[in-house]
């Protein structure tokens, strides 16, 4: 049955159709917006087609947040206008815009040991530089800079925060994404620089100029609206009661198409669960595809799921999650105690032949299957190259051009057989506990 499943998925790579459906007939995909909406639709009909049952929307907080009119000045001291974003979230400055000199600090370490007389009445610029790794990890340290910063700046007396995008390219197209406030400092406006632009500035402050900037931020956030997680399911045989999660999340940025972040992710899914349901036997036990709403800017979906099915996580098997783009498949992560399960070997040997490698890590989930953590349903980590993965994300120029179809290809390939091992399969993992 692997054997069949796998030369089904060779034979057409329907996700690269989806894909390409998801990005030109919908396309962008922020949050309570037209195409959010649209999506929704066209998640429903993808599933229906490919022979899913169950087909529903359900209701998820999202967070509203509108960009507005973005645009940065250096005085070096000639005039330098920088190509910049907003980040998801961020209060706009006054109408006129803001003038101010620039402080630069390399870590937020560096910054909470600044004494605030250095940062009192500024704007604050965070020079962080993401390393390219195959693992994708680099992003970790960066989204931490880019989330928090702005709050840790603000408590210094900071009047804005400007960070080095959170990114592996060198181009001018900025790499937006979330901040968030925290209670007890002042929200000030924060956006990210391209990375060249952020670049240049660093070279001018490290010249020792007094570096003046001009920001003029129209973004604001709104009051919490709705949008909704789409599930469809492949009803198990045996044990239609047993779950096999598998998650992608439906929302994206609005400066591309979502492509890579994360429409590549609901495209496996999607097509995953087409292959499981073309087999002449139907899966043991139940797979359930969820594309979740709000990941972006707040994991509204997510969090709505856990809530939902809080009572049945018992009978969720295992979860796992695609949303690192088209990266090619390279290693299996499991739940703790489990290289060595029955479940854990059978996986691997399934794995193995399309050059998995097992990963000594324990699983971690993605971001919007996270809140099931606390509930106790396992998770599996299929690890994805994400070596160019960063040079897309959260920017313009995550678009369809810049899809591999070749990784995508792979990626469903070892998604789909993940899938069917786990819902076939007489074990369940064994829990961390024993």
């Amino acid at each position: 049955m692997l054997d069949l499943l796998l030369r089904n998925a060779r034979a057409e790579n329907r996700s690269l159709s989806l894909l390409r459906s998801l990005c030109d007939d919908v396309g962008p995909r922020f949050p309570c917006t037209a195409g959010d909406v649209a999506a929704v639709a066209w998640a429903k009909e993808a599933m229906r087609e490919a022979g899913l049952s169950n087909v529903r929307a359900e209701k998820a907080p999202a967070t509203l947040w509108e960009r507005g009119v973005e645009s940065c000045m250096l005085r070096l001291p000639r005039l330098q206008p920088t190509v910049l974003s907003a980040l998801g979230g961020s209060v706009g400055t006054p109408e006129q815009g803001l003038e101010a000199p620039v402080v630069m600090f390399t870590s937020l370490a560096e910054l909470d040991a600044a004494p605030a007389e250095l940062v009192s009445g500024r704007i604050v610029y965070l020079h962080h530089v993401m390393p390219r790794l195959r693992d994708g990890t680099g992003y970790n340290g960066g989204s931490v800079v880019r989330m928090s910063g702005p709050s840790r700046a603000a408590k210094k007396g900071a009047i804005a925060c400007l960070v080095r995008s959170i990114g592996t390219d060198s181009m001018r197209a900025p790499h937006t994404g979330a901040l968030f406030y925290e209670p007890d400092s002042p929200m000030i406006p924060a956006a990210a620089l391209s990375t060249p632009d952020g670049d240049l500035l660093a070279r001018a402050l490290l010249a020792g100029k007094e570096v003046v900037s001009t920001l003029k931020l129209g973004c604001k956030p709104l009051p919490v609206g709705e949008s909704a997680n789409v599930i469809g399911e492949l009803v198990g045989s045996e044990r239609p009661e047993e779950v096999v999660l598998i998650g992608a999340h439906l929302d994206s940025w609005d400066l591309g198409t979502g492509a890579l972040d994360d429409g590549a992710g609901c495209a496996i899914a999607i097509q995953v669960g087409r292959l499981l349901a073309a087999l002449p036997q139907r899966p043991r036990r139940t797979v359930r595809i969820a594309l979740f709403a709000n990941e972006e800017l707040g994991t509204g979906g997510g969090l709505a799921y856990a809530s939902a099915y809080a009572k049945d996580a018992a009978t969720h098997i295992a979860a796992f999650e695609a949303d690192q783009g088209d990266g090619a498949p390279w290693a299996l992560r499991l739940p703790a105690g489990n290289r060595e399960s029955p479940l854990g070997v059978r996986l691997y040997q399934a794995l193995a032949p399309l050059g998995l490698e097992l990963d000594a890590g324990t699983s971690r989930g993605g971001v919007d299957i996270a809140p099931l953590r606390q509930l106790g349903v396992p998770f599996v980590d299929l690890r994805q190259d994400a070596t160019r993965y960063f040079d897309f994300h959260h920017t313009a120029n995550d678009l369809f051009e810049n899809v591999s179809p070749e990784d995508l290809a792979r990626v469903t390939e070892a998604f789909a057989l993940t899938a069917h091992v786990i819902a076939n399969a007489e074990e369940r993992f064994i829990p961390a506990t024993l």
